[in-house]
């Protein structure tokens, strides 16, 4: 009888080049005064991230508190009794001491374990204490999925409050033990000042940590690095980054609210100007501080697709770095869009590819919820006139009708932004533009921030029906304080192929749950 990967460890070492990364620090001493004394023996910093997961390859990210060389241990046994160990990075003041190995050669279905030391570079004898993590490969076909989706940190002034354990949400993920964490965007707030108290309606006061680079909007690299050492301060995400692989997307707040690419601001907190400017910096933070997969062909891109075994391919979207100006968002196709023509071009091969039984999009935007961006701007794709595709739901609509025509079977989009929970039926039933397969969209987080009091319009031009919505009850209780903070959880079932969809709160509790049955 099959052992499953969940509980039991399979016998054997690694067949190939691997490599990981350092472990968590205790609380508080991510930004203590010790950790950034140029001498004795060097020591992590922020943690350890693995990411990218597939069942042969992945990545592994750690940060030193100064130069180092890495040096990683990987083991199918958690005493590392057995393992093998595989020289890394250096780690340079060029990356701000970041550094991510690719792991190859790895065992499908396999929980393992890493450790990394750090070396100093020029005396290797000099090692800090090893920091230890966990991963999962993609599993074979016998092996189950589960996996969990949200988005928005730190949003609106609401960072890491000590008084309530700091990004508790966390805490209830792990408890899923999901086999990884896709991260839909806005994981940090650049444009997002955190002040050291925040006063309630109710007359309580919430309190948040803060460092230099978070109480001003990020405009140097500095600062935009500044936003993912803030996060790391929490216990609860370290802790869960170092357990659970991550699949990180961005959004709009990883650089300013609603951005777009050749914006010129006029907001009179920023001294630079030019959101090309800003988008650069704050594009060299994410790929130095997220596990992402940088192979050479895909340097710079965060578009990409995640094969995690026979079941599940996630396509990981880029909504925000291709997009046309924030206007009416009416234009005839072909003149405007969200994708642009190369990446829609990559969507539609990667997806006629896929031998998945699952199709997973992870769109950082969802589709038919109106999203405003001042007086006559728009900032989704949905622009809310209810009739035939235009502007940005024309190139929408072109994956759309792709997807039914070469009759690529079991897509289900996954998105957040909106600061709620929602379950989406789309069917061309009920649509205006009806050329396209019926397919399910659901919303997730915030992880912790501003939660909505009353969910976004729906365009009905490709028919979206709500089947589910989670909001907080009032104005006066939407901060992270009162719970209404929402993550996704996805598991397919191996044996049937069943894909469960839930939509859970703070503390990990079901709101809402959908069984979807595979076509064949």
């Amino acid at each position: 009888m099959p052992m499953h990967r969940r509980t039991v460890l399979r016998s054997g070492l690694l067949a190939g080049a691997v490599a990981a990364t350092p472990a968590l620090l205790p609380s508080g001493t991510a930004f203590a005064a010790p950790a950034f004394v140029r001498r004795g023996r060097p020591a992590v910093s922020h943690g350890v991230q693995a990411g990218d997961m597939s069942g042969r390859s992945g990545v592994v990210w750690t940060r030193a508190d100064r130069a180092a060389r890495m040096s990683v241990e990987i083991s199918t046994r958690p005493d590392f009794r057995r393992s093998i160990t595989v020289p890394g990075d250096l780690l340079t003041a060029d990356s701000d001491f970041t550094g991510r190995v690719r792991l190859s050669g790895l065992p499908t279905g396999q929980e393992l374990h890493y450790r990394v030391r750090l070396a100093d570079p020029d005396n290797p004898s000099v090692t800090g204490e090893p920091v230890a993590g966990r991963l999962r490969t993609a599993p074979g076909a016998r092996d189950d999925v589960r996996f969990l989706w949200s988005a928005d940190l730190a949003g609106q002034g609401w960072g890491i409050n000590p008084d309530i354990g700091g990004y508790r949400v966390f805490r209830a993920m792990a408890e899923r033990d999901p086999d990884f964490f896709l991260c839909s965007g806005d994981l940090w707030y650049s444009d997002g000042p955190i002040t050291e108290r925040v006063p309630l309606p109710d007359g309580q006061v919430w309190r948040n940590l803060v460092t230099p680079e978070k109480s001003k909007v990020a405009e140097t690299l500095a600062e935009f690095r500044g936003q993912h050492k803030y996060n790391l301060m929490d216990d609860n995400l370290r802790a869960f980054t170092a357990a659970v692989p991550m699949v990180n997307q961005w959004d709009d707040h990883e650089v300013l609210n609603n951005w777009y690419p050749g914006e010129v601001l006029t907001d009179s907190r920023y001294t630079e100007k030019r959101v090309d400017v800003l988008a650069a910096r704050a594009r060299q933070a994410l790929f130095e501080y997220l596990p992402i997969d940088r192979r050479p062909r895909d340097e710079g891109r965060v578009h990409r697709v995640i094969r995690y075994g026979p079941h599940l391919d996630v396509f990981v979207l880029d909504m925000r770095s291709f997009r046309d100006p924030n206007g009416p968002n009416n234009a005839p196709a072909p003149d405007t869009g969200i994708l642009g023509a190369e990446q829609t071009a990559w969507l539609k091969r990667e997806l006629a590819a896929s031998r998945a039984t699952w199709k997973v999009i992870a769109n950082d935007i969802p589709l038919g919820l109106v999203v405003p961006d001042g007086q006559t701007g728009n900032e989704g794709v949905a622009q809310g006139d209810g009739g035939a595709p235009l502007g940005r739901e024309a190139e929408i609509a072109d994956v759309l009708s792709f997807i039914r025509h070469r009759d690529i079977a079991n897509t289900v989009w996954l998105t957040a932004d909106v600061h709620f929970t929602a379950a989406h039926h789309y069917s061309p039933d009920r649509a205006v533009f009806q050329d396209f397969k019926p397919f399910w969209e659901f919303v997730s987080g915030p992880l912790n921030a501003v939660v909505a009091v009353t969910p976004n319009p729906l365009d009905p031009t490709f028919g979206p029906e709500v089947r589910f919505a989670g909001t907080a009850e009032s104005l006066a209780k939407n901060s992270p304080l009162y719970g209404n903070q929402f993550f996704g959880e996805v598991e397919i079932d191996a044996a049937t192929t069943v894909m469960t969809v839930r939509l859970r709160d703070t503390d990990g509790a079901e709101l809402w749950s959908v069984e979807l049955n595979p076509e064949r």
